[in-house]
């Protein structure tokens, strides 16, 4: 039999008490650190989305000055496309022998706490449509 408290109750009852306050906080910890982690990812995909957007029209745009359709030169186009959709030419390259198919890179700044793992980058290649 185990000895009564003041109260009447059992002494193990009050070594329970508080424990569900402990309980909610420990998972509200846990689900901010989780929502923290998924809004940081979703940073990362919006990113890579607008680095691919960018070097996918900036590809474009340089095939267009390398075909003659417009006139300039194929690279300084791609730039001036990837800094207008907010990203920033790495790389633009005509492939040979033709030299009408255009490979171009851009990259995208990540911000806050993803800076430190470098930018997201996009790759993207055009040129005029195959002969069937």
């Amino acid at each position: 039999m185990h000895p009564a408290s003041a109260d009447g109750a059992p002494p193990t009852a009050d070594r329970d008490r508080g424990s569900g306050t402990v309980h909610a906080l420990t998972l509200s910890l846990v689900l901010g650190v989780l929502l923290v982690t998924v809004l940081l990812l979703a940073q990362a995909g919006v990113a890579t989305h607008r680095a691919g957007k960018a070097a996918d029209l900036a590809a474009l745009a340089a095939a267009d000055v390398a075909r003659g359709l417009v006139a300039g030169e194929p690279c300084g186009a791609a730039a001036r496309v990837a800094r207008a959709n907010g990203a920033q030419l790495e790389l633009c390259e005509l492939v040979e022998p033709e030299r009408v198919v255009v490979d171009v890179g851009t990259e995208v700044a990540l911000e806050g706490p993803l800076a430190r793992f470098g930018a997201a980058r996009g790759v993207s290649r055009a040129g005029p449509p195959e002969d069937p």
